[in-house]
C-alpha cells in the first residue's frame, strides 16, 4: 500500500485535470448497472472486508446500481462505525439488507405507488428515494462518515458534467458546490439522483438552493439562470464507473465495473435506430475511459500527467484466469459472459442470480487485488465464495439462462 494514505484532496480534483497535489489516498469505485451492480459490488466488498482493505479506503465513488450499495454500505458504517484495517464487525447484516432489497421487485413497487392519488405530483426518482429511505436509510448526506468519504454521482442535464453528492457538499465543477442545508438532503436522494436511469425515470431535482452554489467555472447571466433549473440524472449518463471524483488525484485505485457488454443488434427500422446512435456513443465512450484507466496503471500515470498511479480494475466479464494463467477457479468464460448480461433493472433478482453475481464479484476481486494491487492482498483469510454449490458450472448456467431478460 503507498507510503501516503491520507485523503485524497477532492477539492482540487474535481476542477482541474492538472492537481497540484501530490497523489495520495486509497479510493474504490462502484459502477452503475442497476441490482446487477449492487450484488456484484456486495460479492466484491465481502472479500475486500475480509482483507481488512474495505475499512482502509478513504474515498468510495458511486454511480447507479453502485450508489444503491453504497448507501447500503454507508448505513451499516454509521451503525457500527469502521475500524481502519478490520473487518466491519456488522457485515452480515450489511449483506441481509442487500440481500432483502435485491429481491425486491423495486420497479413494480414505486409504478404501483405512483397510481395513488397522493403520489400524482411526484416523480418516479422521488419514489425511489422514498423507497430507498424506507428500506435502505432515511439519515441526511450529514450523517455520513468521515471516512472514508462516500461521493455518490449524477449527471447534470444543464452543465453536462458529474454532479456529486458527499458528506460536506453537493454540485458540480461548472455550477458550483454547496455546503448549505446539506441535512435536509437525505442518503437516499442522492442514491436516487445516481441510480435513476433514463428514460424510464425522468430527471430529479437536486433539492439544493442554487443561490447557495459557489466556485463555478460557469459564469453570466445565462449561467445563473441554468443553475436554477439544474435537474439530474443517472450518473452512468456521465461516467458509468465513477471515476471522475476519484482518478485525478488518488494513489490507489480499485475500480468494480459491473457494466454489461455491447450487445449486437440486426437491423430492426428507424424506430430502434434512434436508440441505436446514442448507444453506440455511449459504448464507445466507457470504452475509451476503460482503455484509459488500463493504461494508467500500466504507465503509472494518471489523468492530469501525475505519476505514481496504481490499482485494478475487475469486471463482470471477467475470469480469473485472465489475470493468472494458473488460475482455473471461479466462474469460466463462457458463464461470466452470461452473468455480465445478467439484465440491470430494479426489479427483483432471484436468490440463484444473487448467489452467482456475489460469488463472481468476491472472486474476481480477490484475484484482481492479489495480481494488480499486491500490498493490499494477502492469502489469510483464504478466499471461500459465500456460495460454493453455485460454483458449479451447470447449475450456475441453468440459474441464468433466462436472467437476460428484462420482464413486465
Amino acid at each position: 500500500m503507498p507510503a501516503e494514505t491520507t485523503r485524497p484532496m477532492t477539492d482540487a480534483m474535481a476542477t482541474s485535470l492538472a492537481p497540484t497535489t501530490v497523489r495520495r489516498g486509497l479510493a474504490l469505485a462502484l459502477s452503475g448497472g442497476g441490482f446487477r451492480a449492487t450484488l456484484f459490488h456486495l460479492g466484491a466488498l465481502r472479500r475486500l472486508n475480509e482483507l481488512g482493505v474495505l475499512t482502509s479506503v478513504d474515498i468510495i465513488t458511486s454511480v447507479s446500481g453502485g450508489s444503491i450499495m453504497a448507501a447500503c454500505l454507508a448505513d451499516a458504517m454509521i451503525a457500527s462505525p469502521p475500524k481502519k484495517g478490520a473487518p466491519l464487525a456488522n457485515f452480515e447484516s450489511l449483506a441481509a439488507k442487500v440481500h432483502d432489497l435485491t429481491s425486491y421487485n423495486l420497479r413494480h413497487r414505486i409504478f404501483f405507488k405512483k397510481t395513488a392519488p397522493q403520489n400524482w405530483g411526484r416523480s418516479l426518482p422521488e419514489l425511489v428515494a422514498k423507497e430507498l429511505e424506507q428500506r435502505v436509510t432515511d439519515k441526511p448526506l450529514t450523517a455520513l462518515p468521515a471516512s472514508p468519504e462516500f461521493v455518490f454521482c449524477a449527471t447534470d442535464m444543464v452543465f453536462g458534467v458529474n454532479w456529486i453528492y458527499t458528506r460536506d457538499r453537493a454540485g458540480d465543477f461548472q455550477a458550483g458546490y454547496s455546503s448549505t442545508k446539506l441535512d435536509g438532503i437525505s442518503i437516499a436522494h442522492a442514491a436516487a439522483a445516481s441510480a435513476c436511469f433514463p428514460p424510464i425515470f425522468k430527471p430529479i431535482e437536486t433539492l439544493v438552493d442554487p443561490a447557495s452554489l459557489k466556485g463555478g467555472l460557469a459564469r453570466g447571466a445565462d449561467a445563473d439562470r441554468c443553475r436554477k433549473a439544474i435537474r439530474l440524472s443517472d450518473g452512468g449518463v456521465y461516467d458509468n464507473m465513477g471515476l471522475e471524483p476519484a482518478w485525478k488525484g488518488v494513489a490507489t485505485l480499485l475500480v468494480s465495473d459491473a457494466g454489461g457488454p455491447f450487445e449486437f443488434a440486426k437491423d430492426r427500422g428507424t424506430i430502434a435506430d434512434i436508440k441505436r446512435y446514442p448507444d453506440i456513443v455511449g459504448n464507445q465512450a466507457r470504452a475509451l475511459r476503460r482503455r484509459w484507466l488500463i493504461d494508467s496503471y500500466n504507465s503509472g500515470i494518471g489523468p492530469g500527467g501525475k505519476a505514481g498511479f496504481g490499482g485494478t480494475y475487475w469486471s463482470t466479464g471477467g475470469t480469473r484466469t485472465e489475470y493468472d494463467k494458473t488460475d482455473v477457479s471461479g466462474y469460466s468464460a463462457a458463464t461470466a459472459t452470461m452473468i455480465s448480461h445478467i439484465r440491470t433493472d430494479l426489479n427483483a433478482f432471484t436468490p440463484e442470480e444473487a448467489a452467482i453475481l456475489e460469488n463472481h464479484g468476491y472472486l474476481m476481486a480477490d484475484v484482481a487485488l492479489k495480481v494488480h494491487a499486491t500490498e493490499l492482498w494477502r492469502p489469510t483469510p483464504v478466499a471461500r465464495p459465500p456460495y460454493a454449490a453455485w460454483l458449479d458450472e451447470d447449475k450456475a448456467k441453468g440459474a441464468l439462462k433466462d436472467s437476460a431478460k428484462r420482464p413486465l
